[in-house]
């Protein structure tokens, strides 16, 4: 049976050789330039907590590390992404109480959860906010975060596939780009070791994609490239899929030829869509619990 990372490389790698409305250009990806390596800021994310402190709150983050398709309606901090808002916010509320209790979580209500993060009570992404971390809580029973790496018994790949297999909002058959982000993060936090971390994919969402578009990597479709140009809504499907699975079956060969990671490759074009320059120009929107 494959691991999580060899399925999405395999479902990937079959996307993007039947695409019709996404190309990857060889010449392009031949000449990128990554950037250099990225690390976590210390003060929007929560780093300074003891091991567990800081792996529930990675996983409460990532439990709601998704809405890029609402982000453009977000009451966002200053000189901050959809993502750092809320990554910010909920750094906040652990250095001020700590984590929530799973009990906390399995009864988690969407006014809760949007007062944490500064946002309208009625805003539509934070039901979906409060719904995860419902999830979250009647995932983890009565384990700890540190418990739940603890039994993927150093496998990142592992992991991954215990959160796709035990979360709904977790299952992104293809791409699993939460579940992979998961162990990504909690490594990079220094609270957990995976023999296989540099085994993961990128975690396909709708930035990388705009990154490699805007250097020439990804060619759209006339139509395509119009639509997501003019900042409309996209809706899940062929062209949805399309996109990210080309990013991920470009970025294998990106980095197979700079001999680096995938993961780390992903957090480097991830970085640099955070200029203004990549800000400036539309990417894919996309209304969904995945990305």
């Amino acid at each position: 049976m494959p691991t999580l990372p060899e399925e999405v490389r395999a479902s990937c790698a079959r996307i993007a050789a039947g695409a019709r409305s996404v190309r990857i250009d060889l010449d392009a990806l031949q000449e990128l330039d990554p950037g250099p390596p990225p690390a976590l800021d210390g003060e929007r994310h929560y780093l300074e907590g003891s091991p567990e402190d800081v792996a529930a709150y990675f996983l409460t983050l990532d439990s709601i590390n998704f809405g890029s398709g609402w982000f453009p309606t977000l009451r966002k901090r200053r000189h901050c992404s959809g993502y750092l808002t809320v990554a910010w916010a909920l750094a906040d509320r652990f250095r001020e109480a700590g984590p929530w209790s799973t009990a906390e979580l399995r009864a988690m209500r969407t006014e809760a959860i949007a007062d944490t993060l500064g946002q309208p009570r009625d805003h539509e992404l934070m039901a979906l906010y409060a719904q995860a971390l419902r999830e979250l809580g009647r995932f983890l029973g009565e384990r700890a975060a540190l418990e739940v790496v603890s039994g993927a018994g150093g496998s990142a790949a592992r992991l991954a596939r215990e959160l796709a297999d035990g979360m709904a909002l977790f299952a992104d058959p293809g791409f699993y780009k939460r579940a992979q982000i998961v162990p990504s993060n909690l490594a990079l936090a220094a609270v957990a070791d995976f023999g296989d971390l540099d085994a993961l994919t990128i975690f396909a969402d709708n930035l990388v994609p705009h990154v490699l578009r805007c250097d020439g990597v990804l060619v759209y479709e006339e139509r395509l490239a119009a639509h997501v140009d003019a900042g409309r809504q996209l809706r899940m499907g062929t062209q949805e899929r399309e996109i990210r699975a080309c990013a991920v079956h470009a970025c294998a060969q990106i980095a197979g030829r700079l001999g680096i990671t995938e993961r780390d490759l992903d957090h480097r074009l991830w970085t640099r869509g955070q200029s203004r320059a990549y800000k400036a120009l539309p990417r894919h929107r996309c209304r969904c619990v995945y990305y």
